[in-house]
């Protein structure tokens, strides 16, 4: 009697080991006796007991894998700041399991070379301004060695791209110089554009007192002439008219704060009786 309640619980145990309900998400990888026998999905499954082992259960939901923060050199020598993070699924268990001793490791470190590469090909601006070009190479490039271990990639985000601390001071002091180098070409070229107006109001300056030069010869010439034609004679006048402007010229050297003296003519007497004798004989 002992005996076969014995039996009758070691069939019990054995019916409950051959049994194998598996969870929604997961998928369970099986071995028979040391080698790949199957993969068990959600639901329930039935095993030989004691012949059939669960190698791994494999969780097929998304993983997010975070990549680490790591320092790169861009092709212009600068350094910089990147880290990233992964979205994969499993999406063959038996891969994920048989083909690489840790996928999600493995993945961790494909990412991390492979995004030094790429930025490695880059300048400091192109990497900074170029995240979504870093993201679709990326995953083009880890894609085919992740499926070759089962698992499918299904994005990579760049989640933050920062030059160094050394070279945010070196491009704030860049920054500096380079808007310091702006306020001295805009200082020059106002200071430019000033003497060109100076230079134009000097010359257009010039240009109206010779205009005005010209026209006071010709009104003094006309003037010659309407007093030589009144009064008959070629040298009078000329004497009047040349006169009169000496005397306008002494008048404005007395009115200058700046004048020491007055030049008269050696002669003036003999100039002033040459005048009223010519006008007597008149």
């Amino acid at each position: 009697m002992e005996i076969l309640i014995v039996l009758l619980f070691a069939v019990i145990i054995t019916l409950f080991a051959g049994i194998k309900i598996v969870p929604q998400g997961e998928e369970w990888v099986v071995e028979r006796l040391g080698k790949y026998r199957k993969t068990l999905n959600p639901g329930l499954n039935i095993i030989i007991p004691y012949m059939d082992t669960i190698r791994q259960k494999v969780s097929t939901r998304d993983i997010i894998l975070d990549i680490p923060q790591q320092e790169v050199i861009t092709k212009d020598n600068a350094v910089i700041l990147t880290n990233a993070i992964a979205f994969v699924r499993v999406t063959n268990p038996r891969d994920a399991v048989y083909g690489i001793e840790d996928f999600k490791r493995a993945i961790q470190n494909l990412i991390m070379t492979t995004l030094r590469s790429i930025i490695g090909e880059m300048k400091l601006d192109e990497a900074l301004s170029n995240r979504d070009l870093i993201k679709a190479r990326l995953k083009d490039q880890i894609i085919d060695d992740a499926a070759d271990w089962g698992v499918t990639v299904k994005s990579v985000e760049i989640q933050d791209i920062t030059p160094s601390g050394s070279m945010q001071d070196a491009m704030e002091q860049q920054a500096a110089a380079e808007r310091e180098r702006r306020a001295v070409e805009t200082r020059a070229e106002g200071t430019k554009n000033a003497m060109i107006l100076e230079s134009q109001g000097k010359l257009e300056a010039a240009r109206l007192e010779a205009t005005a030069q010209v026209a006071l010869s010709e009104a003094s010439a006309q003037a010659i002439k309407n007093v030589s034609e009144a009064i008959e004679d070629k040298e009078l006048p000329t004497m009047f008219l040349l006169g009169d402007r000496y005397i306008n010229t002494l008048e404005k050297m007395t009115m200058s704060p700046n004048s020491k003296f007055v030049v008269y003519p050696a002669d003036l007497q003999g100039a002033i009786k040459g005048m009223l004798g010519s006008v007597l004989k008149k």
